[in-house]
């Protein structure tokens, strides 16, 4: 049997483990502190309780590792990573965002694109939608997808992955943006002007990604907000709850990235340079 490591105990990395547990694989659930989460689901009674084994002590080495602390945290880790490795772990980064991978010189190493909806307040985990995980086509990720196919972690392998990371990022750039801005859940795009910057983010996006030779449909902005309006009011992002809990925003990997893209091409994305500037200004101090 095989041995499983997710590294963060937050909304993304428990789901995974829990999936993982349940599938009848070795799983250990890595974080800063020993402990326990509780997941539960949102208008649902089910819910589960996960152990939490301490990251720094931990010895075991594994033959897979999911990392599901945020990109502001992957310096911290990785060094631990690279302990708990041998030669052929396969490793993947379950992170918001794009350019995590030029900063590690592992092989096997892949990121996903992350479908898992949820917040973590205390040691609780609620989890509001999806289980979905999209991967690079090679034989490492198709052997992990063989290995836990019966299981309800829908890994998809795909050959149009640049396609899909993209999507995933222009995605996260409108409802991450506007939700740490107005420190609102996802009921701000009630708001038509809300929504009317939304678009114009996405449809910036959109051409950034199109300067990089990934090209979408002209439906793509309805697609993205038919998305957001599928999200519950009270959900929030990744960024909404860095926000609200005081911790570094993922901005270098969502907004940071297309704005250097943006700049590197010589594009004119006036709506990502003022989210961009304004949440790193929001930062400072």
């Amino acid at each position: 049997m095989k041995n499983f490591g997710v590294i963060g105990p937050g909304a993304v990395g428990s789901v995974i483990a829990e999936i993982l547990l349940e599938n009848g694989q070795r799983v250990h659930l890595l974080g800063r502190n020993a402990g326990e989460v509780r997941i539960e689901r949102e208008g649902q009674l089910s819910e589960g309780t996960l152990s939490v084994e301490e990251l720094s002590s931990f010895q075991t080495t594994l033959d897979y590792i999911f990392i599901a602390v945020k990109g502001t945290q992957l310096s911290n880790v990785l060094p631990i990573v690279e302990k708990l490795s041998h030669e052929n772990t396969v490793t993947i980064i379950c992170q918001n965002g794009y350019g995590q991978l030029e900063r590690i010189n592992m092989p096997h190493t892949y990121q996903a694109v992350v479908y898992i909806s949820g917040q973590k307040k205390d040691q609780t985990i609620t989890h509001f939608r999806d289980r979905k995980l999209i991967l690079p086509k090679n034989k490492d990720t198709l052997a992990l997808h063989q290995l836990i196919e019966r299981s309800d972690l829908d890994i998809q392998i795909s050959p149009n992955y640049l396609y899909d990371m993209w999507f995933k990022l222009i995605v996260n750039l409108g409802i991450n943006s506007v939700t740490a801005l107005s420190r609102n859940t996802a009921r701000i795009l009630t708001n038509e002007k809300v929504r009317n910057l939304c678009e114009a983010l996405i449809e910036e996006g959109i051409k950034i990604a199109h300067a990089e030779g990934v090209y979408f449909e002209n439906s793509t902005i309805k697609d993205i907000m038919d998305i957001y309006d599928g999200y519950p009011p009270n959900m929030g992002t990744s960024m909404y709850y860095d926000v609200l809990n005081g911790n570094p925003m993922e901005i270098d990997y969502i907004q940071g990235f297309l704005y250097r893209k943006s700049q590197e091409h010589g594009l004119n994305t006036p709506h990502i340079d003022t989210v961009y500037s304004l949440l790193v200004a929001s930062e400072l101090g």
